[in-house]
């Protein structure tokens, strides 16, 4: 987490003296505006302290973090079945279409081990991702 820290691109908010709940913001680059933006990489709270609002503030504080340190967008990914998280995000304006009415949009993951698997497609022999 310090080496996180100390690169200046990610932010951690805490709640509570426990702390009862933490949120974690990595700050970027956009490609289609002037703007950051800024991806919510964590939002965890205690179990004790779920359902008590704990949540609901650390992610009105990211917000509010997020747009006075430039960003003009902010990003999340979350499982089908955290029906409660995916509740909290939507009150808060999050959605998963492209605009208002548009398709569903996914979010994909891939570990990337040391060693290649396989060649992508176009490359052959050993040298791939060199």
């Amino acid at each position: 987490m310090s080496q996180l820290l100390g690169a200046g691109d990610t932010t951690v908010l805490l709640a509570g003296p426990g702390p009862d709940g933490l949120v974690v913001l990595r700050f970027r680059p956009a490609i289609w505006s002037d703007a950051l933006e800024c991806y919510l990489a964590e939002l965890y709270v205690v179990p004790a302290r779920r359902g008590n609002g704990v949540g609901r503030a650390l992610l009105e504080a990211a917000l509010d973090h997020a747009r006075h340190s430039g960003a003009d967008r902010i990003d999340l990914g979350t499982s089908d079945d955290d029906v409660a998280a995916r509740r909290l995000y939507e009150s808060l304006g999050f959605r998963n279409r492209e605009g208002v009415d548009g398709p569903l949009t996914y979010f994909y993951e891939r570990e990337l081990p040391a060693t290649p698997t396989r060649d992508l497609p176009g490359q052959s022999g050993s040298g791939a991702g060199r």
